[in-house]
């Protein structure tokens, strides 16, 4: 738990070295900047943090999401990932195909989005390599977002900037940066932890974790992004280990650095399908979710209702204030006698999303916990 991410990096698995993993400079050349924390190397986040940019912003959500910490303990615990700023590259100029790269196989990892009618896959085993993609979806500026350590792809809204890679985590989370004000944002908390925008939290968007077999066969008509980057990277080699089959970092209970909170109700890797609100966060487990297809829980007193998208492997996330009864039924769910699909119920959903419980647990350790 000691070890830097850099150092992992370049001795998990067979052999795979730092710079399989895209933590190589856009240059090509290893990083010098970045060690593991608490080395006499590592600049720290407060230095770093006041070279601020009073440029454009990107859009900011009209409400403030909640957060089980104050800002400024967040800010203290930003430690080095062991790379320096944009050491692993965003995708800037993404491209994409009709059909799949060769290296995607039917059971793999994609990270799917539709808006207007336009589908796009995202494949897990290239954003490990990036874990930023800046792209346009049906004329929107969009940000997509994946963070190997704690599982978790995310879309958020970018408006006229652009977001990168700090190089920095908080509770082993990405850490993005936007180059306009060059505030610090956690993914799974998307809320700014440093900068100008401190306390704001971005407009989000749903993106599904599911399957390449899966999204193709539910959008036929997707496009894929492909291997041409621009930049040079070993796509066929997960530095962490893999995820069809679950091996390597993805399936040990083992962490790379200390979480906020250590909390033993699962497994540290275990699956949870979370949202929150401006009020308090709520975890459901995604494998019991896909079996038994309906679940609830209550943030304060308000109850919610997940629902199971067999179809797509994932769940979606509803208020459900006045207590409506929802059932499974063989082609969709039934709510008061109407029966609808999986991501339409006759609700208010809520941004829900994939994470490791031991990285839900330590941003949200007063989130209640369904399995």
């Amino acid at each position: 738990m000691g070890l830097s991410r850099r150092r992992f990096l370049a001795t998990a698995g067979a052999g795979v070295t730092l710079g399989s993993a895209g933590c190589v400079g856009s240059d090509g050349s290893t990083p010098g900047a970045g060690s593991a924390p608490g080395s006499g190397t590592e600049t720290s986040a407060a230095s770093t943090a006041t070279d601020r940019n009073d440029g454009p912003a990107p859009p900011t959500a009209d409400s403030r999401l909640h957060l089980d910490y104050e800002i400024g303990t967040l800010e203290e615990n930003i430690v080095s990932g062991g790379v320096p700023k944009d050491g692993i590259p965003a995708i800037d100029d993404p491209t994409f195909a009709d059909t799949p790269p060769d290296g995607l196989a039917p059971d793999d990892p994609v990270f799917g989005l539709v808006r207007d009618g336009e589908a796009k896959a995202y494949p897990q085993y290239i954003l490990v390599h990036h874990e930023i993609v800046n792209d346009t979806i049906a004329g929107d500026s969009v940000a997509v977002t994946y963070c190997p350590l704690t599982g978790t792809a995310q879309g958020f809204e970018r408006g006229p900037v652009e977001f990168g890679v700090s190089g920095r985590l908080v509770n082993s989370n990405l850490t993005m940066y936007d180059r306009g004000t060059d505030s610090w944002w956690p993914q799974m908390l998307a809320t700014a932890i440093t900068g100008p925008l401190a306390g704001e939290s971005l407009r989000e968007f749903r993106v599904t974790w599911t399957t390449w077999d899966r999204w193709s066969s539910t959008y036929p008509e997707t496009r894929t992004l492909t291997e041409d980057t621009g930049f040079q990277r070993r796509y066929g080699v997960d530095p962490y280990g893999q995820y069809n089959e679950k091996r390597g970092y993805y399936s040990s209970t083992r962490t790379l650095f200390e979480p906020l909170h250590d909390d033993s109700r699962t497994h540290p890797k275990a699956v949870v399908i979370g949202t929150r609100t401006e009020t308090g966060a709520l975890a459901f487990d995604k494998e019991t979710l896909l079996r038994q297809r309906v679940l609830t829980g209550r943030i304060d007193d308000t109850l919610y209702v997940a629902v199971a998208d067999t179809d797509l492997g994932t769940g979606y996330v509803y208020a459900n204030p006045e207590s409506l009864s929802v059932t499974a039924s063989d082609d969709g769910y039934t709510v008061d006698g109407t029966t609808y699909d999986a991501d339409s119920l006759p609700l208010d959903r809520t941004l829900s999303f994939d994470a490791m419980w031991f990285a839900w647990a330590g941003f949200y350790p007063e989130s209640a916990y369904v399995d």
